[in-house]
């Protein structure tokens, strides 16, 4: 990259900060992510509640002890793969909004705008809602140690967190990265008090289930299908590991500190959950592993007697950072949306206070606080599973595709082909899989996928609106930045 294009690329937010007086007074996202707040995005948005709460469904699909922890191991092993692919990306396509901003560059704005349909309407409001709704529970089950708590009090606490996340992402990036610091360390230093103790356990002989490691636990081997669907759950539990793409402007040196967060994320995670599968098998046995919603707690009870309500206490904290996490990035992608004009103009203002994309963050926010009134979320994030690994796979086709289409162009890091063509062809297998283990959900995924359709032909292809509709958007939008106090990114 020559001089002249990085000097350029500076001056529109685009690459490294200079730290000019001149970029400072631009109304623009700041470049206020450092490499261990990436870090912290990435191992924060990923572990959630599932590794405290239910590792059964790998367990389920392996069979059996050794087989679970081989799983686990090759989940993480797969989403280094992947999040290499995503790290030449980032540094390849330097905008902020991952898949989205991937697909829209390689195939154009209908298949980018399906991909950002789904997202807006369902898989991050709905998954910032649970996440809430799992903080609210844990939070007050030591309060309810008898039973679960009160449905409309789970509720109304889950609501305040995402209200009290929200604004703090509103009012400064900097406050954002900091409780989202603060609360991947504090997750990870619980699940390492949980891997000493495994380690103790080892030490005094609980070793039982791990020397039979590979016992069956119905006395059958598990078939291919099965593990199948275990690799498939364990993926599920590292979701995230590509999250820091959606806010690659705003990371100082993207070009160093996004493929070295990366780089450095996944290996903790991975030896976060191999290591902390270990600990609950000293002590619980694969079978009361089955029977368990909430191993962790189950673990607890065994070693730590009358000091076991730190792991409900642990779990809310960790999911209060993952909502952290959540919002952070989802306000990334709805405000990258709207300034490529595929949402209301409205979404891609940006505080003239806090340098933040207020109204992203607002309209994430109140909708996944709407999502808590509704009884279907669960159901919901089912169906888009499917449709997250299908964002996935046009990834890195895309990737595939401009490498053909543009040999030439600048690419910071460029890997052997031969990785990216691999983790597509494990990406098929895991859209394949669904077909048949859940064709039903698979369905409604799609469904709702091509339900973007005629929302892209009305609200996007569809220029020449009448007179009376233009004029009426263009009020309310004047009107919302002046209650908001919010401009069009580089105005001031």
């Amino acid at each position: 990259m020559s001089s002249t294009e990085l000097k350029n690329r500076n001056n529109s937010g685009q690459g490294y900060s200079d730290g000019s007086t001149q970029q400072d007074d631009k109304v623009e996202l700041k470049k206020t992510i450092t490499l261990f707040n990436g870090v912290c995005i990435i191992v924060g948005v990923i572990i959630g509640s599932g590794i405290f709460v239910s590792p059964k469904g790998v367990l389920e699909g392996a069979g059996s002890v050794g087989v679970a922890i081989i799983v686990w191991a090759g989940c993480g092993l797969l989403s280094l793969i992947g999040a290499l692919c995503y790290a030449e990306l980032g540094t390849t396509i330097n905008r902020s909004g991952g898949d989205y901003a991937y697909i829209l560059e390689a195939f154009g704005p209908c298949l980018a705008f399906l991909q950002l349909w789904v997202n807006l309407i369902i898989i991050r409001p709905t998954a910032q809602a649970i996440v809430a709704l799992t903080f609210a529970y844990y939070a007050l089950q030591p309060m309810f140690p008898s039973c679960d708590p009160p449905e409309a009090s789970t509720r109304l606490l889950a609501a305040l967190c995402i209200s009290i996340l929200t604004f703090v992402n509103i009012y400064s990036v900097r406050a954002a990265t900091k409780i989202q610091d603060f609360f991947t360390v504090a997750k990870l230093l619980a699940l390492l008090l949980l891997i000493i103790t495994g380690a103790v356990m080892i030490g005094k002989g609980e070793h039982e289930y791990l020397v039979n490691a590979f016992e069956p636990m119905d006395g059958a081997t598990p078939g291919v299908g099965s593990v199948s669907l275990a690799f498939y759950s364990g993926l599920f539990a590292y979701a995230g590991w590509n999250f820091l793409n959606f806010v690659t402007e705003e990371l100082i040196d993207p070009y160093r500190n996004l493929p070295l967060a990366i780089y450095i994320s996944i290996p903790i995670v991975t030896f976060v959950y191999v290591f902390t599968n270990i600990a609950y098998f000293t002590l619980v046995s694969p079978r009361e592993m089955m029977l368990s919603n909430a191993v962790a707690v189950t673990f607890a009870d065994k070693v730590y007697g009358v000091m076991a309500w730190m792991i409900p206490v642990f779990v809310s904290l960790s999911t209060f950072g993952g909502v952290n996490g959540l919002l952070f990035t989802s306000g990334r992608l709805f405000f990258v949306g709207a300034r490529e004009g595929q949402l209301p103009k409205m979404m891609s203002m940006i505080s003239t206070a806090h340098y933040t994309p207020m109204p992203a963050m607002l309209f994430t926010g109140g909708l996944s606080i709407l999502m808590l009134i509704s009884d279907d979320m669960y159901a919901l994030i089912n169906y888009m599973s499917f449709v997250q690994w299908l964002s996935v796979g046009m990834s890195i086709c895309a990737l595939l595709y401009l490498r053909y289409k543009e040999p030439n162009r600048e690419r910071p890091i460029k890997f052997n082909i031969a990785i990216p063509i691999t983790f597509l062809i494990a990406v098929i297998f895991l859209l394949i899989v669904p077909l048949f283990a859940a064709p039903t959900d698979t369905g409604m995924g799609l469904l709702f996928v091509l339900s973007g359709l005629p929302v892209y032909v009305v609200g996007v292809r569809w220029t020449h609106k009448p007179k009376a509709v233009q004029n009426f958007i263009n009020s309310m939008t004047v009107l919302s930045q002046k209650v908001c106090l919010v401009v069009a990114e580089h105005e001031g």
